[in-house]
């Protein structure tokens, strides 16, 4: 906190945010700031979408006290939340990361799958910006990945599209807990020594 805080006083950086971490870790880094006149983290970047919402047990509620932005990646969850059942993609086939944190809920999240794309239909949409219109009433602002000028489109459209109360509810009703994936599942003192799961590749740093 020290070494960021110093990033901050010698104006290389405005503010400072901080991603994958429970939310009693982020209230404990901020307090220590407080307590040391440091720079607070104004910004959380987890895993959360339409298929994952486990942000919303601690962290939601945090961020809406202490207001700080939350900005999380995988707003899609690789693709899922905006192909049809059954449509596939190369990295739907190829991403071992994003199948390592999804295809062991696959068949609880195709119902909610199902339901974005029946929405998107009915409204005339993708279910690209159904998905992005959800979170953004969730979020201060998703990170989106976008590899081709549609995907850009798409995102924008998605700011403009409202979805009702009775849409809301159609789209979270089917939700269910999930298990944490990925860097969170390691995030505690009692995790931390075991084998690195969401790792892919050779992770050995060679000295030159």
């Amino acid at each position: 906190m020290d070494g960021l805080n110093r990033i901050v006083k010698e104006g290389k950086a405005r503010y400072i945010g901080i991603s994958n971490c429970f939310a009693y870790q982020l209230a404990k880094a901020n307090a220590l700031a407080e307590r040391k006149g440091f720079a607070r983290f104004i910004a959380i970047q987890g895993h959360y979408n339409l298929i994952f919402r486990e942000e919303e047990r601690e962290m939601a509620k945090l961020c809406a006290e202490d207001k700080i932005a939350m900005t999380p990646y995988s707003a899609l969850a690789g693709g899922r939340l905006s192909k049809h059942p059954g449509e596939t993609s190369r990295r739907l086939e190829e991403d071992s990361y994003a199948k390592f944190k999804y295809d062991a809920t696959a068949r609880q999240d195709s119902v909610i799958i199902q339901r974005v794309a029946e929405l998107a239909e009915k409204r005339g949409v993708t279910m690209t910006e159904i998905s992005l219109a959800w979170l953004l009433t969730k979020v201060t602002a998703p990170v989106v990945g976008a590899t081709r000028r549609h995907h850009v489109e798409g995102t924008a459209k998605a700011t403009e599209l409202t979805l009702t109360p009775e849409e809301t509810r159609y789209l979270e009703e089917p939700y269910v807990p999930h298990n944490l994936v990925g860097v969170m599942a390691q995030n505690t003192p009692s995790e931390a020594k075991e084998a690195h799961v969401w790792s892919t590749g050779n992770q050995t740093i060679v000295a030159k």
